[in-house]
């Protein structure tokens, strides 16, 4: 069994069990580390600590107030990444750059170094105030004793470099974390004191974890190596893609990392790849609108939009279509960024800024590879928007989003970018808008009747039925919130002739979309909403906190 630090002090004679008591205490009403307690009480200097903790974790110990280093082997680290990082080029012995460091933690700059000088690192450990002198004194052009620094390095000790670090059980125990919590990201944000983990699941974030702050730049650095990303740069956004299997289940997890005023921030965004395709069925569309989704996706020409805010499921909802249309006669090309799933059978084509494949290009050159359906990740410029309806136009079914609240509002969003209304009006099939409402957890829902103003707010007219509603509970298997899992609400807008006229025109947003409802075209997110609480799928305050607009609500449908 691995002994403590306090064993291995009072076995070294550093302390006697009166200061480890003393210092236990202290760590206790401070909230630090025993080490730090022990130092800031005056009970032992920083190199006695600094050999017992390096024997503790099985490392060499290095006494910089001895030795020297060549010019060769400091230049191997850059004067700004050995400050920044406060780490020391030793020696090079067996085919491994020897750095010194000065915390047992930070063992993950091996792994940082190894990325960004394509050899191995090994680490020694060695006193705080030592590294800090030693750093100035090196780079800053100071005088170095003469004995060679291989006599100060304890080498004989073991280095067990096998053992994952601290930091990288960290991450991967987050990871696992997440996905048995059914997350969908993961964020993990600086603050002045402290490292905050949060885990959005059901599209609501919970705070799962806090670290001390002294963790936010190896936790940070190791998910930015995870991601081949440069850990050297701070001060810029950085965007990466980590791949994992985790019990035989292949995850894409996408890596965004934000500067802040208290050091930078990461979100991880989980995509299971075993469950990225759904059946409509499980999205959430009744018989009904999977018939009428069915119909407008097997048109053989035009535009189907699907909008909604990020993270609002719209990918997905492309996916589940492709993979209802994907059959050997059928060729279909996708233009993503980035591919989120792979699905056998469809050519999925990866925007690349650096090498000018954007959307557009990737459109042009589709074109010419006769293809019968075509997805556009995303609408976001008048060029792609003109090549999606010019290939609409030209006997090809075009898939895309757009970043819209509203199902109408799709159309007058293309005429701000630049589309004329004839293009639009002429191109345009259907558009499906749509959120994610947290379902109600089946092994606590509890019925209760629904009040009149709730009736009203959801749409319902007076007399439409005395069956009740359900609310959430919370019980052990939805971790007391109730809710377990979301499901889609969907709004339905097909243009008929006269909506076409109408847009033609350049109609007023209101006026479409009150003729649309009016005319059956419209099939309005509350109203979904309204008949998925009534089916007990979800409760009444998730769908109006979600799909309540204002101050139009629509009615039912």
């Amino acid at each position: 069994m691995k002994k403590t630090l306090g064993e291995l002090l009072i076995e070294a004679g550093v302390i006697d069990d009166d200061g480890l008591r003393e210092g236990l205490a202290h760590q206790r009403n401070r909230g630090v580390r025993l080490e730090e307690a022990l130092l800031s009480l005056g009970l032992l200097d920083e190199v006695a600590l600094t050999r017992v903790l390096a024997r503790q974790q099985g490392m060499p110990f290095v006494d910089l107030e001895k030795g020297s280093i060549s010019p060769g082997i400091l230049a191997r680290i850059p004067d700004e990444i050995a400050r920044e990082q406060k780490v020391l080029p030793l020696l090079e012995r067996d085919g491994a750059l020897i750095v010194a460091i000065d915390d047992p933690l930070k063992r993950i700059v091996a792994e940082e170094l190894e990325f960004l000088l394509g050899e191995k690192v090994s680490c020694a450990l060695a006193a705080p105030g030592a590294l800090s002198q030693a750093i100035a004194r090196e780079y800053g052009g100071g005088e170095a004793s003469s004995a060679p620094v291989s006599q100060a390095v304890g080498l004989s000790s073991t280095d067990d470099e096998s053992d994952d670090a601290p930091v990288v059980r960290l991450v991967g125990r987050m990871i696992r974390e997440a996905l048995e919590a059914r997350a969908s990201d993961v964020h993990v944000e600086c603050h002045a004191s402290r490292v905050v983990i949060r885990f959005r699941v059901d599209g609501l974030l919970r705070e799962v974890a806090e670290h001390p702050a002294h963790l936010a730049a190896p936790l940070i650095s190791r998910l930015k190596i995870m991601a081949n990303l440069d850990i050297a740069e701070k001060r810029k956004p950085q965007d990466g893609r980590i791949e994992l299997e985790v019990e035989a289940r292949p995850i894409d997890i996408r890596v965004s990392v934000l500067p802040g005023s208290h050091g930078e921030s990461v979100v991880l965004r989980l995509l299971d790849r075993t469950g990225a395709v759904l059946d409509l069925a499980q999205l959430g569309f009744s018989e009904d609108d999977r018939a009428w989704f069915d119909k407008i996706i097997r048109r053989p020409n035009g535009i189907v939009l699907v909008t909604g805010p990020t993270g609002s499921g719209k990918t997905t909802t492309l996916y589940s279509a492709l993979s209802e249309l994907n059959r050997p006669d059928v060729k279909i090309i996708t233009a993503e960024d980035p591919v989120e799933y792979h699905i056998p059978g469809i050519n999925q084509v990866q925007v690349n800024k650096r090498f000018d494949l954007t959307f557009a290009r990737i459109l042009r050159s589709m074109l010419r590879c006769a293809p019968n359906m075509i997805l556009v990740g995303e609408i976001r410029d008048l060029e792609t928007a003109n090549v999606a309806i010019q290939a609409s136009l030209t006997g090809h079914l075009v898939f895309s989003t757009l970043h819209t609240n509203d199902a109408t509002s799709a159309l007058t969003r293309l005429a701000d970018i630049g589309v004329k209304p004839f293009l639009v009006s002429s191109a345009v099939q259907a558009v499906i808008a749509q959120r994610l409402s947290r379902r109600l957890c089946p092994s606590c829902r509890e019925a209760y009747a629904p009040t009149g103003e709730e009736r009203d707010l959801l749409g319902l007219p007076p007399g439409s039925g005395d069956e009740p509603f359900y609310r959430p509970k919370g019980c052990a298997a939805c971790e007391g919130t109730g809710y377990f899992g979301r499901v889609g609400l969907f709004e339905l807008f097909e243009l008929d002739a006269d909506l076409r006229e109408r847009v033609y025109r350049g109609g007023r947003l209101s006026e479409i979309r009150r003729e649309a409802i009016e005319s059956g075209c419209l099939r309005s997110l509350l109203a979904d909403g309204a008949r998925k609480v009534q089916a007990g799928v979800t409760s009444a305050a998730e769908v109006l906190r979600i799909a309540r607009t204002e101050p139009e609500i629509g009615g039912s449908s």
